[in-house]
């Protein structure tokens, strides 16, 4: 194989097209920016994601609020099983 000529220039190009091609995967699948043809870079869309992650945090403070208010209600059913019958009574008695 002669090296000198052509076939050289070319295959060092070819080589330098391929690890530009597995270069550009590998960020793109790990979700780096990458430059399209105009120079500019092009990231991931990720629009939704924030969108949902709006919604899952708004879900989040929601069901916080409601566990909040479970577990006061069973502090109160707690101390109602657990209080002495007489002193349940009086407290009846006097509301």
């Amino acid at each position: 194989m002669d090296l000198g000529g052509p076939t050289f220039v070319l295959l060092i190009i070819a080589m330098s097209f391929i690890a530009w091609i597995i270069t550009t995967a590998i960020r793109a699948r790990h979700g780096y920016p990458v430059s399209n043809e105009w120079g500019g870079m092009v990231g991931k869309a990720d629009d939704g994601m924030k969108r949902q992650n709006e919604i899952l945090e708004n879900e989040n403070a929601l069901l916080r609020g409601k566990v909040g208010r479970l577990e006061e209600r069973m502090a109160v059913l707690e101390r109602i099983a657990t209080d002495a019958p007489s002193r349940l009574s009086a407290q009846i008695d006097k509301l």
